[in-house]
């Protein structure tokens, strides 16, 4: 039985649908990413998966139950690390373990947990001490020391510098490595990368593909990123780009070129610099990342038709069967 099933997820406020009509499965010791701009439903479908929103329409399956009626029950087995958790600052990190580790079953002592986070020198100082990257530390030991089946992790490193997000990598590795499913909420691509089996991507209430990120990345295979800085010249540059095939995208000087016909685009640009005797600064051919493709995908709420995925769901699906 998958971790978690989710068919048909719709959830309205009102009159604005946020989520519409989400499919999801979540198979046992996976790490899935839930990727999305703001306001794409990612949220929203954490909270019903978590118990604390309920569902306008379709069916949810949460370790065996129905979120929305699982209680005591499923709380017991699942670990939740908000983007930010509201402790007494007067505790000591210890206290904060030990108070919350008694509504689990099944808790974890609180030094192999402090010790897991790197927080064992922090142990007996009080929260309201203790940094902003510590803090959030705490946050992921909460989350843990009911020693859960399941956990969600909610942008788990914003704020941290790369250093702590590079530690924090190494402590989420350290939990899937027991076993531990985790559903991951995040707008960083290299963290998605670096920890997640699959990745979901979610824009306006959908999911509009799922795979791992070597299968997402393979849906801009059949296009090439030529990038260059414009050179300043005393004429307009309107012929320059008017020449190419492909999708022009402008940052600040630096021109991105997202085409499927690369040689004729390239040697018209390179054509167009010689004839002028000048030179293409900073010019890279090269395949889009998972960032160029995240981006392509969300553009307009959709990546059926550009994908090749399900036209009409908008969804594509690749690498996975699902």
């Amino acid at each position: 039985m998958p971790v978690i099933e989710v068919e048909g997820l719709v959830k309205d406020y009102g009159g604005h649908r946020a989520v519409d009509g989400v499919d999801l499965v979540v198979d046992e010791g996976e790490v899935v990413a839930l990727l999305g701009p703001n306001g794409a439903g990612k949220t929203t479908t954490v909270e019903i998966l978590e118990g604390h929103r309920r569902r306008t329409a379709g069916r949810v399956s949460v370790l065996g139950y129905d979120p929305a009626e699982g209680g005591r029950a499923l709380r017991d087995r699942i670990g939740i690390v908000l983007q930010a958790a509201g402790i007494d600052r007067e505790l000591t990190a210890r206290e904060v373990l030990e108070f919350y580790g008694a509504a689990y079953s099944r808790r974890r002592p609180s030094d192999e947990v402090l010790a897991l986070v790197e927080l064992t020198e922090q142990a007996d100082k009080r929260v309201g001490t203790l940094s902003g990257g510590q803090l959030r530390r705490l946050d992921l030991a909460l989350g843990i020391v009911g020693d859960p089946d399941l956990l969600f992790l909610d942008e788990p490193t914003t704020g941290f510098d790369p250093a702590a997000r590079r530690r924090a990598w190494g402590l989420v590795a350290n939990l899937t490595s027991t076993g531990v499913t985790v559903l991951l909420t995040t707008h960083y691509l290299d963290e998605a990368e670096e920890l997640a089996d699959r990745v979901a991507i979610i824009d306006r209430g959908r999911i509009v593909a799922t795979g791992t990120p070597d299968d997402l990345r393979a849906l801009g295979a059949h296009r090439t990123l030529i990038a260059f800085v414009l050179p300043a010249v005393d004429e307009p540059v309107g012929d320059l780009l008017a020449g190419v095939s492909g999708e022009v995208r402008g940052r600040g000087d630096r021109v991105e070129i997202l085409t499927a016909t690369p040689t004729a685009d390239l040697a018209h640009l390179t054509g167009w610099a010689r004839a002028r005797g000048l030179e293409l600064d900073g010019l890279v051919v090269s395949r889009p990342d998972l960032e160029d493709v995240y981006l392509d995908l969300i553009a307009d709420g959709g990546a059926g038709e550009r994908a090749g995925g399900d036209a009409a769901a908008g969804t594509t699906d690749v690498g996975s069967g699902r």
